[in-house]
């Protein structure tokens, strides 16, 4: 595989539903070692291309790719080389922390001892070692964000996506998780969905935005700021709504 090969790939992606658009012709591509939010309204279109690309939902056309594998063709390939963080993903609310993570690395097909070895160190990481033992039902909502970063991250991927990890998260636990999030960045190509552009400031190097389905902006975060006496403003501007800042 060429050093060139983009991390993630997006190339014409549609998804309709009847007659509605989901999303039309959404194209990216995302080099390794970038950290990029993915912003957009409500009902923009963000969860639609990130199921897309993770395998989750398949395209009415286009091609997502990971790392050059088809998404579609090659799922078993893609996902070795992704960890995915749904927004609210569901968790084994029975379960502790430490048997989530074994029962989903007996899944993914992970030896005793790399199994062993990965729950370790993700515990570490995420800061779990105080609710380790406790059922995730008992868990506040920053703790099992935390849990299902750890599972996004137990086969160590080259890449994260990420689906509004900060989504309902009081501002303590947000500034938890974006600390996590740039400390992944430094080994990690991450893609990240939000409608939260302090998100943009706190983690990310590129933007991406999409409203209506349609990418409506890609480049790098001072590009994304230049022109506009804020993030809101050219926010506002890029989704039609500029009439409601003004």
């Amino acid at each position: 595989m060429s050093v060139e090969t983009p991390a993630i790939q997006a190339e014409d992606l549609c998804k309709f539903y009847g007659r509605f658009a989901a999303i039309r012709n959404v194209s990216f591509s995302i080099p390794m070692g970038q950290v990029v939010a993915f912003l957009g309204p409500n009902g923009a279109g963000k969860s639609t291309t990130m199921k897309i690309l993770t395998g989750y939902m398949a395209p009415t056309s286009g091609v997502a790719r990971i790392l050059g594998h088809d998404v579609a063709a090659d799922r078993l390939a893609a996902a070795n080389k992704f960890g995915y963080l749904p927004e609210n993903g569901p968790l084994y609310a029975d379960m502790s922390p430490r048997s989530f993570l074994n029962f989903m690395g007996s899944a993914r097909g992970m030896s005793a001892a790399t199994l062993m070895r990965r729950v370790d160190d993700v515990i570490d990481l995420c800061f779990l070692k105080s609710v380790v033992g406790k059922p995730i039902s008992k868990l506040s909502k920053g703790f099992r964000q935390r849990v299902g970063l750890a599972q996004a991250l137990l086969h160590d991927p080259p890449i994260l996506i990420m689906d509004e990890p900060t989504a309902g998260l009081d501002p303590n636990q947000v500034r938890e998780v974006r600390a996590l999030i740039r400390r992944l960045g430094e080994s990690k190509t991450i893609l990240l969905s939000t409608h939260i552009l302090q998100e943009v400031d706190a983690v990310a190097q590129r933007v991406l935005v999409v409203d209506e389905g349609r990418i409506r902006f890609d480049g790098a975060i001072s590009e994304f700021r230049r022109g506009a006496p804020d993030l809101d403003s050219h926010f506002a501007k890029l989704t039609g709504h500029a009439s409601a800042t003004a």
